[in-house]
């Protein structure tokens, strides 16, 4: 939770239920040993497991930092777990700059979570906690076990350490072994609805309707993914200046000689962190061209309506289809750590001939 400013269940956006279910569990003082929040990404499941680590340590009045850093207490307050984390207590405090030695964060090294990661866990949670009540574990992307990972992980779902919560996040659980689902009690978390995501967004950034309604289309239900494309290197408004472009690109491709199409691939492949975003502006716009023959009131690239059409009446379904296949095939070779340049050449040329 290292600069996460921002505390307590009211700053999730759209997340009703699973804040009910928290709040409610922290209520009743009936903390699992083991939660797996299900859902898409950019939602707020991170943030949700930090602040219910929050709440389950937060001290409330009990130990205050006063601002010259010593710290005062009030011995007739007791410990009882609060849904509204002070924020202000040491555990809060070291909570929310990342720097508590009783919260564990683990996530995929590389595209995985590996079993030396899992077997480093187990000889952590082997000592006591340091100072928490209660010790948190947060794995995030826990679909991103291997087989021996997820195995190593049972082991100690099936005989928790004591004061030790695990919270594992997860796309869906159908990615996760059956045998961790039945030790998990599960939260599912929903996307962020188009309408809350223009809500943020006008409350923190400079655009017209218009480009709210595109940004919070695109940003597929994931609120961060919203705030990545608002806050691009070049200003609010690099994110369409670059989608243009790669549109543009898009088009043009059946008309360039293979030379060309190789110095792209070229290209984008220098930026590989920004080649998932690339690929969906690419599959976003082809699904645009294929939705505007039956739904064209839906295509999410409406500030391109009269393009959209113009090309859409001139290329098939079948093209179209194939051609979004060709992109996805790019999308699962990247994922499985193909090489990048030569999946995105392979690509470049299958688009340009279909």
């Amino acid at each position: 939770m290292s600069g996460f400013e921002a505390f307590g269940f009211n700053t999730l956006i759209d997340q009703k239920l699973p804040v009910q279910l928290l709040t409610s569990l922290l209520s009743k003082g009936t903390i699992p040993h083991a939660l797996l929040f299900v859902g898409p990404n950019g939602v707020g499941k991170l943030t949700a497991a930090g602040i219910f680590a929050m709440a389950c340590n937060c001290a409330g009045k009990k130990d205050y930092l006063l601002p010259n850093g010593e710290i005062t207490a009030n011995d007739s307050m007791d410990l009882h777990y609060t849904a509204d984390p002070c924020g202000r207590c040491r555990s809060c405090r070291k909570i929310l700059s990342g720097n508590h030695p009783d919260i564990i964060s683990i996530k995929p090294s590389g595209s995985l979570i590996k079993i030396g990661q899992i077997r480093t866990l187990c000889n952590t949670l082997a000592l006591k906690p340091y100072e928490a009540k209660n010790r948190f574990v947060i794995i995030a992307g826990a679909h991103a076990m291997n087989k021996e990972a997820g195995n190593a992980l049972l082991k100690m779902l099936e005989e928790p350490p004591n004061r030790t919560v695990f919270i594992l996040t997860a796309l869906q659980k159908s990615d996760l072994l059956p045998t961790i689902l039945s030790r998990c009690q599960q939260i599912m978390f929903n996307p962020v609805s188009c309408e809350c995501i223009e809500s943020f967004l006008e409350k923190n950034y400079d655009f017209n309707n218009g480009e709210r309604k595109i940004y919070s289309k695109m940003a597929d239900g994931s609120l961060s993914k919203a705030q990545q494309m608002a806050q691009g290197p070049g200003g609010p408004r690099y994110w369409l200046i670059r989608r243009n472009w790669l549109i543009d690109e898009a088009c043009a491709l059946s008309s360039r000689p293979i030379g060309s199409l190789l110095a792209l691939a070229e290209k984008l492949s220098k930026k590989k962190d920004a080649i998932t975003e690339v690929l969906d502006v690419i599959v976003t716009w082809l699904r645009d061209l294929v939705i505007h023959k039956y739904y064209p009131e839906k295509i999410v690239n409406s500030d391109l309506s009269d393009k959209i059409k113009k090309i859409s009446l001139q290329e098939s379904v079948e093209s179209l289809v194939s051609k979004i296949e060709a992109v996805r095939t790019a999308q699962r070779k990247i994922d499985a750590n193909a090489n990048l340049r030569l999946t995105l050449e392979i690509m470049l040329m299958r688009l340009a001939q279909l």
